[in-house]
């Protein structure tokens, strides 16, 4: 079967792509690769085809969507701190490039699988997050929440394709992958603690440090993924997929430098003071993943002290090359 993989070079892609790859799955990567790697360990693989470009260019999009068997919808402006300085060109992508892909799917009647995010639920601090939970977001004044925004839009999109046209959809909602070869650039907590640990900086929370969140192996967002992806049924469903554990982010900083055997302090530094004023977060965002339990008979495997393990080795690889 063919697969085409919007954002396959980023983060998950990387790691999604060699998968679907040792499942003889042929595999397209559309990627603009300004942010993302090409996939490691396929060699030259004859599976796998690499095409530079944009979810916004509708040509190129219209012809890679007609000539595959199935989409997987990665790409994606992501990043908290990408957001906010670049609100534009977050909801444009998000909004308008998805609305492409989506709609040249119903038009070749290609099913797709798009992957969203726990920020689909905004503030909503309820104990644990159902796909049927409300969303809770601030005010447009407000670009931390444009990205909730843009991937409700998002979904939105697919689910109107799916009703009126019905178009085969499946939505992932990706609650806090990590994993090695993350990058920090854009605000993503672990790899920056780590990198400051490594070089026994000043690990810099945001806020008080109280707050929770629940991180997930990247790994284990794959084989849920696939799992999704294969299943015969399902079609118009919505998962979680996430690792219910919860840690403040003082104790994940503390946990980082203990593992590091590092000389870093840690720091508090206010949102406004990172973000600008009236820069609004949660206080905690805990997946109920019930429903992909039930459906696909997937869990997370690995937990936080695996997952520092394995982006500590690999920034200390990176660091060494």
């Amino acid at each position: 079967m063919k697969v085409l993989v919007t954002g396959g070079s980023g983060f998950i892609g990387s790691h999604l792509v060699p998968e679907l790859v040792a499942k003889d799955f042929e595999v397209t990567i559309l990627d603009n690769f300004v942010t993302g790697i090409r996939p490691s360990g396929l060699g030259n693989s004859k599976l796998v085809t690499h095409v530079e470009g944009s979810i916004m260019d509708e040509t190129l999009v219209t012809r890679l969507v007609r000539d595959t068997d199935q989409v997987i919808h990665l790409a994606a402006a992501v990043g908290v701190a990408n957001i906010i300085n670049s609100p534009l060109r977050g909801l444009q992508t998000n909004v308008l490039g998805s609305e492409i892909v989506i709609r040249n799917s119903s038009t070749y009647s290609k099913p797709i699988l798009l992957t969203s995010s726990s920020e689909i639920y905004g503030k909503n601090e309820s104990a644990s997050l159902n796909e049927l939970s409300d969303r809770i977001v601030g005010v447009p004044q407000v670009s931390r929440w444009s990205y909730s925004d843009s991937k409700a839009i998002e979904e939105a999109f697919a689910l109107a394709y799916h009703k009126e046209n019905q178009l085969p959809i499946k939505i992932v909602r990706l609650f806090n992958t990590v994993g090695p070869g993350q990058l920090g650039d854009y605000g993503m907590v672990i790899p920056r603690f780590v990198r400051s640990a490594i070089r026994n900086e000043d690990l810099v929370i945001y806020g008080d440090g109280e707050q929770t969140r629940c991180f997930m192996h990247v790994l284990d967002a794959v084989r849920g993924i696939i799992k999704f992806l294969e299943a015969t049924k399902n079609v118009g469903e919505t998962i979680n997929l996430g690792n219910p554990e919860e840690i403040s982010i003082r104790n994940l900083a503390e946990k980082i430098i203990r593992y590091s055997n590092s000389k870093s302090k840690i720091i508090c530094q206010s949102y406004e003071e990172t973000f600008g004023k009236g820069f609004e977060d949660m206080r905690r965002r805990i997946p109920d993943i019930t429903k992909a339990t039930q459906l696909l008979g997937w869990m997370p495997e690995k937990n936080i002290d695996q997952i520092i393990k394995e982006v500590y080795n690999h920034e200390i690889l990176s660091l060494e090359s």
